[in-house]
């Protein structure tokens, strides 16, 4: 499994391509912007794009997906209470296209080789998941190094988020931390040194 990260747009979110090196088949997460970045890195290592999964549905983390889905042909793969309230951070509902598979808890999605297990995750936003691979976390910003998303927005609730990070810090084992934004972490620092996630940990 490679792991490839492009930092996008203006807010700098980070697009994972998640790839089977075997079949070359791969997922990208948070197309957030910059159609054109991703798709020239698509193009540039034979890369055959089936799935596109969103942590959540800020306008952030979709800037691209129109286009990264029309030139791939690829599945949409997000969690259904991210669709129709004002989630996106632009005033108005998520509408995803036809065709789009609503994943929730314990959903599975294949990708070659490569498997992605679904935790919900709410509390940034009402439909945030964390994606599981392997021994990899994709936290969206449910979890930050050091820090966690912010819950002022339109459907954000701190307790929610408190809550989900409990449910993190409690995986069994390690893993390789890569949030929606800024660098990376491993699950073991942010239980040990994140305010928020100790906060979790200690009182519920």
């Amino acid at each position: 499994m490679l792991i490839k990260t492009l930092p996008v747009g203006h807010l700098e979110t980070n697009c994972y391509v998640v790839t089977d090196e075997q079949t070359l088949e791969c997922a990208v997460i948070d197309p957030g912007a910059e159609s054109n970045t991703i798709l020239g890195y698509l193009e540039d290592n034979h890369l055959k794009c089936v799935a596109v999964m969103l942590t959540h549905a800020h306008f952030d983390h979709i800037g691209a997906l129109d286009a990264v889905l029309s030139e791939t042909g690829a599945t949409l793969y997000v969690n259904k209470k991210e669709v129709g309230s004002a989630v996106t951070g632009i005033g108005r509902g998520f509408k995803p296209p036809e065709g789009t598979v609503f994943y929730g808890e314990g959903d599975t999605v294949k990708v070659g080789s490569v498997e992605f297990h679904v935790m919900e995750t709410p509390g940034h936003t009402p439909g945030g998941v964390t994606l599981v691979c392997g021994d990899s976390l994709f936290t969206g910003d449910t979890l930050f190094r050091l820090s966690c998303g912010r819950t002022d927005f339109p459907g954000g609730d701190m307790n929610e988020e408190l809550r989900s990070l409990k449910r993190i810090a409690d995986l069994p084992g390690d893993y390789d931390v890569y949030p929606g934004h800024a660098e990376g972490s491993r699950l073991s620092v942010e239980r040990s040194h994140n305010p928020y996630m100790r906060h979790a940990i200690e009182h519920l």
